[in-house]
């Protein structure tokens, strides 16, 4: 059962890194699972403090990846159109024209969406898509970090006890 957890606590931990630059996926969620399978692993002790502070941190970096966009939009002037927009243009922009699509999409639909809630001020759209952009790779920015950094304590904790968990 502890290499069956080890598995699925390594699929979940590189999961998390895909899912912290796909939206579709709770990138930091999912390596927290992952972490969390290892410590539910006989070989390794339960470290509840390391545990509770990941799990605060995933469910900050969760909440956050949620404002940061609309903070950036809003900062330059723009509206929840802009913030629809940039979740649709990134959702487009991944299956339609990866992976440039995941770069520009947010951008193109934050203005779309900005022309959409106002078509007479262009330069009022492009200035709130680009607050929304800014915003959006901040908030995947922390997200993949957060994800790489609960990849690397999956990895460190494994090493530690790697002999345990092949000496049966």
């Amino acid at each position: 059962m502890d290499i069956f957890l080890l598995i699925v606590g390594f699929l979940l931990a590189v999961t998390g890194i895909i899912g912290s630059i796909l939206p579709v996926l709770p990138g930091p969620i999912l390596g927290w699972f992952g972490l969390l399978l290892l410590y539910l692993t006989k070989i390794v002790p339960i470290n509840y403090t390391l545990l509770g502070i990941t799990l605060v941190v995933a469910i900050a970096v969760l909440v956050l990846d949620y404002v940061i966009p609309s903070v950036g939009t809003k900062k330059f002037g723009g509206t929840k159109f802009g913030v629809i927009g940039t979740t649709i243009g990134l959702i487009l922009g991944i299956f339609f024209f990866p992976p440039i699509g995941l770069i520009i999409g947010p951008f193109v639909g934050a203005f779309i969406g900005e022309m959409i809630y106002d078509s007479k001020n262009p330069k009022k759209a492009l200035k709130a898509s680009y607050g929304s952009f800014i915003g959006f790779l901040t908030g995947t920015l922390l997200k993949f970090v957060v994800a790489v950094i609960f990849t690397g304590l999956y990895f460190s904790i494994f090493w530690e006890y790697k002999a345990s968990f092949f000496n049966f």
